[in-house]
């Protein structure tokens, strides 16, 4: 089953034109520590008892390392009621590689 997605481009473009985009890193505490980009942390496999956190209004992007744990993100937020919500597409690392190489990949 394919999971709406979103470009690195399209994303910084959206963040930099002050879009109200709700990034959420689906990876390991570990992993965000190594390299972020500012989203809020909640671990895939927390993320249905920590879904009171989200606010299903908001169009939340779902982020992890390369794309896979953040469709799932996506899949799981959909069953539980929200409709908008993508995931980046490539993970952190397409956005190291298209946007901040600065960005940590590991």
């Amino acid at each position: 089953m394919s999971v709406p997605g979103i470009q690195a481009e399209e994303l910084k473009k959206r963040l930099d034109a002050g879009d109200n985009l709700f990034l959420l890193d689906v990876r390991d505490e570990n992993e965000y520590e190594i390299s972020n980009i500012g989203g809020h942390l909640i671990p895939l496999p927390e993320l249905l008892e920590r879904v009171d956190e989200l606010d299903a209004s908001q169009e939340i992007i779902a982020l992890c390392k390369m794309g896979t744990r953040s469709a799932r993100a996506v899949q799981l937020l959909n069953k539980a009621g929200f409709t908008h919500v993508r995931s980046l597409t490539g993970g952190i690392h397409a956005w190291s590689d298209r946007v901040d190489p600065k960005i940590r990949k590991y």
